[in-house]
């Protein structure tokens, strides 16, 4: 299970700093954790933790530490509460190992800029999403359609042979479990990570992911995103 989580987590930081970098943000990235050292862009954190017992004052020391900053703290084992810190929620890392073809549609790739302000309209992210991200060989934006040509929802898979990590999942139907299976049918033989809460976990597991560990977010409440 913590080897799962470890590659979880790395994968999340990656993804974290190709998102930094398409806003013009450089990160660094040791065996300790990834961090951005200037405020990341609203809904991402300024580090991740890559392994157990970081120490938090130097993880803090490496970033912007002030309001608005948040750390995903990989193995929910930091205690930031006395830096100003506070713990916004909590989620799992969920894992699905390479398997048989999934039942499900793949989702459609997303490869022009005017196709993917569609997509983050639809998603809600807005400007969050920039077309730098369709240039970077470890990112495949994907959006499911209705009949007509709709939105109707989709997620980002990034990494490589490695295996890919889920992330930015949406959906407008009922059925919230048809996205995760559209997912797997997209890259039915890749190793997949993620992390989702706990209300939202039960979908993610019926299509073949199992949770492997916790993950804790930290804010520091005040202005600021992150």
């Amino acid at each position: 299970m913590l080897k799962d989580t470890r590659a979880a987590a790395r994968n999340n930081a990656e993804w974290c700093d190709i998102v930094c970098g398409s806003h013009g943000l450089a990160g660094r990235t040791d065996d300790e954790a990834w961090s951005v050292p200037r405020r990341s862009p609203p809904w991402y954190p300024d580090a991740v933790t890559l392994r157990p017992g970081v120490d938090a004052e130097a993880l803090l020391a490496r970033i912007d530490a002030g309001p608005g900053a948040s750390v995903k703290d990989s193995f929910a084992d930091l205690d930031l509460s006395g830096h100003g810190f506070r713990v916004l929620f909590d989620a799992q890392w969920i894992h699905r190992p390479p398997s048989a073809p999934a039942a499900g549609t793949p989702l459609a790739p997303v490869s022009t800029p005017d196709e993917l302000a569609a997509w983050a309209a639809a998603h809600g992210g807005g400007e969050l999403f920039r077309p730098a991200l369709l240039t970077d060989p470890r990112v495949r934006v994907l959006a499911r359609h209705d009949d007509s040509g709709v939105i109707t929802g989709g997620a980002v898979l990034s990494g490589g042979d490695g295996g890919y990590g889920v992330s930015n999942l949406f959906t407008r139907s009922d059925d919230p479990e048809a996205i995760w299976w559209a997912v797997c049918a997209t890259l039915p033989t890749a190793s997949l990570v993620g992390y989702e809460e706990a209300p939202d976990l039960p979908p993610a597991r019926q299509a073949g992911f199992h949770p492997t560990g916790p993950l804790q977010i930290w804010h520091h409440p005040g202005r600021g995103g992150g």
